[in-house]
């Protein structure tokens, strides 16, 4: 059962099961917590897993204006200070995860560990495998109808509200996220960045999304696309769970870790 917490931005819908150290698991856009449910077990049964809904998702209402990362990045913070009150592990899905990278950028002092899955740090245009996939999206196009159905059964804006949210989350792709080499060169939390080998986004974004943050880990999914956690939830909560667990590698022929890491860059 989950209960809604008044944030300053939005009355937020949330759940929380399990025990242990704190856990924030992030859905992607359009979804609820119910994506989630090839993960849940097994993480609340090592941690404390706490699943907010974001604004205009699922059970918590929209907001008047534009959707943004930046505004559901503030709302997750808030949730953080008002319900969990400790520094928490992060995980996140597609837009949870660009919510995930915005929070440990910005707040270093809440957040311990994160799991980026499928994300992007910047717009559909320069990180879509294929950005021409926004321009068949509407609405009303088949193309959303499975989010859809995920959405009007539980949201308190009524079934009528469904076209207005569409329209502001697929304006969002378009333009956001727009994070800087410096917003990626100020998470200090380690770093698990994963995603299929044939995502949405493009590998060479991925490993851009790597490069930029210092001392951040890698993991390319065999034979999964953007729906990783659902294709392949053994290896993908394992992978989540090591990376929560272990402390940092120490390999035999470090490179990238070395004591004089190799320059990288990152595009602008």
């Amino acid at each position: 059962m989950g209960d809604y917490v008044e944030l300053p931005g939005v009355r937020t819908w949330y759940e929380a099961e399990g025990s242990g150290d704190p856990l924030l698991l992030m859905h992607g856009g359009f979804c609820t917590n119910e994506t989630w449910g090839a993960q849940r077990a097994d993480l609340a049964a090592a941690y404390r897993v706490f699943l907010p809904e974001r604004r205009a998702h699922g059970h918590t209402p929209d907001v008047e204006g534009p959707m943004s990362y930046g505004a559901m990045a503030d709302d997750m913070v808030d949730f953080l200070e008002a319900v969990v009150r400790a520094p928490t592990h992060l995980v996140g899905w597609s837009d949870g995860g660009i919510v995930a990278l915005l929070m440990a950028s910005a707040r270093p002092d809440l957040v311990r560990k994160v799991v980026v899955i499928g994300a992007n740090f910047r717009p559909a245009e320069e990180a879509f495998a294929d950005p021409a996939m926004l321009d068949a999206m509407t609405p009303g196009s088949d193309d959303l109808e499975f989010f859809r159905a995920m959405y009007e059964p539980v949201t308190p804006d009524g079934v009528g509200h469904w076209p207005v949210v569409a329209a502001k989350m697929l304006d969002m792709w378009r333009g956001q996220p727009t994070m800087t080499p410096a917003d990626l060169a100020r998470i200090t939390a380690p770093t698990l960045v994963m995603t299929g080998d044939d995502d949405m986004m493009t590998l060479e974004h991925t490993i851009a999304l790597y490069r930029g943050i210092a001392g951040s880990q890698l993991a390319i999914v065999p034979g999964a696309s953007h729906l990783a956690p659902l294709e392949k939830p053994d290896l993908v909560n394992r992978l989540i769970l090591d990376h929560l667990r272990l402390d940092a590698p120490e390999t035999m022929m470090p490179i990238r870790r070395g004591a004089t890491p190799l320059p990288e860059t990152v595009p602008d």
